[in-house]
């Protein structure tokens, strides 16, 4: 299992979510309408030659685990570290949310834009999709969500975790991920989930659930030019 959260992102995009995946050879992608995220069989020597043909000029792109010299025809947009962390707890609490809704593909949008206002990471109208996401909703509108996206053997990753500027501080985001990890305990599963290294606040919320740091690695945004 440590093995694979080395290079979670390729077992992910070649394993269980190969089906919502694009490329060829040692490089994989996310296909268009989910997060955009890559995957590189040798994840210090990315091979972006074959990744090339199914990327769109333009398109920005999450790259972790990899430091290296930028390739020709790609752009540095920005660069970061990020913690890999996985889940050591004894088992989740109660359920405190029972009335949060399971989203699906009616509630696409107001996910989107909920990530989009409080970038909780890279998301995409489809990233729903990849897993069970659960929200909370007042007066019709999602004011808070977390749910699933990476999934590699037995691990899963808690992601999407966020909640509307007006509606912090209530306790959403810590209550959202309990209901989330309950669910994947449920199946034998054991949570992970990327958060970056400079938001302490939200690191300390993780280790009070029983969340340790697996590594730390740098993390890119990076895009393709004109083929």
């Amino acid at each position: 299992m440590a093995d694979l959260l080395d290079n979670v992102f390729w077992h992910t995009l070649t394993g269980a979510h190969a089906h919502f995946a694009a490329g060829a050879g040692d490089a994989r992608r996310y296909a268009p309408g989910f997060s955009p995220i890559l995957g590189f069989a040798v994840i210090d020597r990315p091979d972006f030659d074959a990744l090339r043909p199914f990327c769109e000029p333009g398109e920005r792109f999450y790259c972790g685990g990899w430091a290296g010299a930028m390739p020709g025809g790609w752009t540095l947009e920005a660069e970061s570290l990020m913690c890999c962390m996985r889940w050591e707890g004894a088992a989740p609490g109660d359920d405190e949310l029972p009335q949060a809704v399971r989203l699906g593909a009616a509630h696409a949008g107001q996910a989107l834009e909920l990530a989009q206002l409080t970038n909780p990471g890279p998301f995409g109208l489809r990233t729903i999709e990849l897993g069970e996401y659960y929200g909370c909703f007042e007066g019709g509108r999602l004011i808070a969500m977390a749910g699933e996206r990476m999934h590699a053997g037995t691990l899963r990753e808690v992601s999407g975790v966020c909640t509307h500027p007006d509606f912090q501080g209530r306790g959403y985001a810590r209550r959202l991920m309990v209901k989330v990890m309950r669910r994947e305990r449920s199946r034998g599963e054991v949570p992970f989930l990327h958060v970056m290294s400079a938001n302490a606040a939200a690191r300390r919320l993780y280790e009070r659930l029983g969340f340790r740091i697996y590594h730390e690695i740098a993390v890119r945004v990076i895009s393709p030019g004109q083929a």
